[in-house]
């Protein structure tokens, strides 16, 4: 009767309710585990015999082949999507530099990346609101001695990782000596930002700890260097003798940028690594609250899973969106010829470590930790690979990683909202690379010998300089100035590699991404055990065991979260539509 209370149950009822849990886990048990996807039974043994996934098994052996390419390409229609529109980006921009011979005007480029723009707006849009609700709820479903091994494994493959792509970026510039010769020929472009090694160092300790949450959501604090008048002067005065453009000036009075009068200021981009910070504290908080903080934590578990939904939506804009974003990048560019004969060995130098590094050091890491091939997993990541090249950030590429993650690798949402937001602010290991191997370039183009201390200064200041980097296009510009000054090189000396820059961040940001998602994968690996332990519904954030069956209420909410594969449900990762169906068989009998 509507108002009244349930009658408490009685030894009966929690004798049942005690039984359907034992069928329950037994049948989990038995039921595909959500890495593999693949049931332990085998055809015809005593183990499957009457089981509810027998009938989904034998109808796919019968399958034939044109209703399984069907069915893959109805699971891979937005990856397919996906590379075509990288594709059709390439050949709309070729198609506009050859309809006519004057160069297209910035605003012509604008128009024609509008869309992409449009697209680009709407995946920054959801990156603060999924950052803070995906860490909190993630953080607090957890065990402070669970998360706390999470976070450990993770913190280890990104320093892994990171230290690996130094140390391959190093060997293959010393190998290969892509600057040798001089700079002549080579464009400078770009304005630099003057600062110190330990200024800005100390800027990224300043960001883990916010002053204003609300202005940690649009600004960045950064070190401001004035120089003092008479090197103004000497400038000045050098620009008036000779014409060198004073923005370009390497020689002229020595300065000293520890001497320069120092000031604070705010610029735009989003302080992730402080929100970050603040969402690991309130999730710990709101875990070791119990029932209190249970009300507060559930409104971040919901609001996760909105943005997940608005991610779902967003995405399928992405084949064009990423069309119109690549087309408008290549027609910003100059001709290959002249970039790639001014920095083709350092091009290529860069291409090779990025490229043995994604695909031959990442998967090798991630097939002895799971003992898995990567290749599927990869392939699952395609639509987050897409959108990283063709928007330049890791922050805006992690809406669309983190569901490739959960829907089609079936990583555990506790980990890949834990996990991701850290690596997408930390975790840049193509950034550290082209640091490592941009700096000693640039040396080799100023004719430096370097000694072995140099190149251990040069490993130790990239990796530094890539946790720093923030996750938007070209970032890796204003922490090169911070290798570049452990050399003892200027910081102008950044504009020598401007004109190829734009082009290998986008390969950079890929590299990210991908090392981001192996890292989810391995973390999930390696925590399984103790997520089996603690089964959480992430639509509601209550544990398994915490749920009642009452009657017909419990099993009806089980059900709307099945599956049609027997795999995972939806709503809870840990519930197979077989277990579901065992618990209706049992509750009906």
């Amino acid at each position: 009767m509507e108002g009244s209370e349930s009658p408490a149950p009685g030894p009966g009822d929690r004798l049942l309710s005690a039984s359907l849990k034992g069928r329950r886990g037994e049948q989990r048990s038995r039921s595909s585990s959500p890495e593999t996807g693949v049931g332990s039974g085998t055809k015809g043994s005593s183990a499957t015999k009457g089981r509810p996934f027998a009938k989904p098994i034998s109808r796919a052996l019968n399958m034939s082949v044109t209703q399984k390419v069907v069915g893959c390409l109805r699971s891979n229609v937005l990856t397919i999507l996906n590379i075509a529109g990288v594709f059709s980006g390439v050949v709309l921009a070729l198609a506009l530099r050859s309809s006519r011979e004057e160069k297209w005007t910035q605003r012509e480029i604008v128009y024609v990346g509008f869309v992409g723009d449009l697209f680009l707006r709407m995946l920054k849009c959801l990156i603060l609101p999924l950052i803070v609700s995906s860490m909190i709820s993630a953080v607090g479903s957890l065990d402070l001695s669970v998360s706390g091994r999470i976070g450990t494994r993770a913190i280890v493959y990104y320093m892994t990782t990171t230290v690996s792509a130094v140390i391959l970026g190093i060997i293959l510039v010393l190998t290969i000596h892509p600057g040798e010769g001089s700079d002549k020929g080579i464009v400078r472009g770009g304005s630099v930002r003057h600062v110190t090694t330990a200024d800005m160092l100390m800027d990224l300790i300043r960001n883990l700890f916010p002053p204003n949450l609300v202005q940690a959501c649009t600004a960045q604090y950064k070190t401001v260097l004035t120089p003092p008048a008479d090197y103004l002067e000497s400038l000045a005065n050098m620009t008036n003798s000779n014409g060198t453009d004073a923005g370009n000036m390497t020689a002229g009075k020595p300065k000293n940028l520890y001497d320069w009068k120092m000031s604070s200021d705010y610029e735009d981009a989003t302080n992730i690594l402080g929100l970050v910070v603040f969402s690991t504290v309130l999730g710990i908080t709101l875990g070791r609250m119990g029932a209190k903080g249970k009300p507060l934590l559930n409104f971040f578990v919901s609001m996760s899973e909105a943005v997940m939904m608005i991610t779902g939506w967003v995405v399928w804009l992405s084949p064009v969106g990423v069309m119109f974003l690549v087309a408008s990048k290549m027609l910003e560019m100059e001709s290959w010829e002249v970039m790639l004969g001014q920095l083709g060995m350092y091009f290529f130098t860069v291409m090779i470590g990025l490229f043995i590094h994604g695909f031959v050091v990442l998967q090798l890491i991630y097939f002895i930790v799971t003992r898995k091939l990567p290749f599927r997993y990869v392939g699952n990541l395609s639509e987050a690979l897409a959108t990283a090249f063709a928007t330049s950030s890791s922050s805006a590429t992690l809406p669309v990683a983190l569901k490739c993650l959960e829907e089609k690798n079936q990583v555990d949402p506790r980990v890949t909202r834990f996990v991701m937001p850290i690596g997408a602010t930390i975790n840049m290991d193509g950034t550290a690379l082209y640091e490592a191997v941009a700096a000693i370039f640039i040396s080799q183009v100023r004719g430096i010998h370097l000694t072995m201390g140099n190149v251990v200064a040069v490993s130790i200041t990239a990796t530094a300089a890539s946790i720093g980097a923030a996750g938007i296009p070209q970032a890796g510009i204003v922490t090169m100035v911070m290798v570049l000054d452990t050399l003892g090189l200027p910081a102008e000396d950044v504009s020598l590699i401007m004109a190829v820059d734009w082009f290998l961040d986008r390969f950079r940001t890929f590299t990210n991404v991908l090392g981001d998602s192996l890292g989810a994968g391995i973390v999930h690996h390696l925590s399984r055990h103790e997520l089996e332990e603690m089964p959480i519904e992430p639509a509601s954030g209550r544990r398994e065991s915490d749920i009642e069956l009452d009657g017909p209420l419990a099993g009806a909410d089980l059900e709307k979260g099945e599956s049609s594969n027997g795999g995972p449900s939806s709503r809870n990762p840990n519930v197979t539509s077989a277990a579901v169906e065992v618990e209706w068989q049992s509750t009906s009998m």
